[in-house]
């Protein structure tokens, strides 16, 4: 048999695994920060690649890495994923205590005293606004010019303060 009849060699997997292995997990290692996590992110690498032939030769060295790298990006961005929901999730649901269930009604009775105080239209923008009403919608709810709006709520701001500072003094 001629020489130059000769096949290409199979991939030899045992001595990529073997010359790359160390330097692949000491690289996810940087990423990760944890060296254990990174051996297990490269036997996956390393998995990927026996189960990808198209990859086999002698650019499996780099495609070994770019798969490795980003399943080290992957696997922090899951765990920073994960670890935000278990910390949401923790949490017990905030349920306010008799006293904060009491001062928040006595706050609203306060806003709604003093904005029964206030002029129609004062009393009217500011609680379009409070409920996320546009500058647009505030002028035509009230019937002016958009360019007016600003002054207005300004004004009946000011008009609040001074109403509720009025009833209720300084806190």
């Amino acid at each position: 048999m001629d020489p130059t009849d000769a096949q290409p060699s199979p991939f030899d997997y045992e001595e990529c695994f073997e010359a790359n292995y160390v330097r692949i997990a000491r690289a996810v290692a940087r990423v990760v920060g944890d060296y254990a996590r990174a051996e297990e992110i490269a036997v996956e690498a390393f998995w990927k690649l026996w189960r990808t032939p198209q990859a086999h030769g002698e650019n499996a060295p780099g495609w070994l890495y770019r798969t490795a790298l980003r399943l080290g990006l992957n696997d922090l961005r899951d765990r920073e994923r994960r670890s935000r929901y278990e910390k949401e999730a923790g949490r017990p649901p905030e349920t306010p205590t008799p006293e904060e269930l009491r001062a928040a009604e006595q706050e609203r009775e306060q806003v709604r005293r003093v904005l029964a105080a206030l002029e129609p239209r004062d009393a009217e923008l500011l609680l379009l606004r409070h409920q996320g009403f546009r500058y647009d919608e505030l002028a035509a709810a009230v019937e002016v010019k958009p360019a007016s709006i600003g002054t207005l709520l300004a004004r009946a701001q000011q008009a609040f303060r001074k109403e509720y500072l009025r009833i209720y003094g300084e806190k």
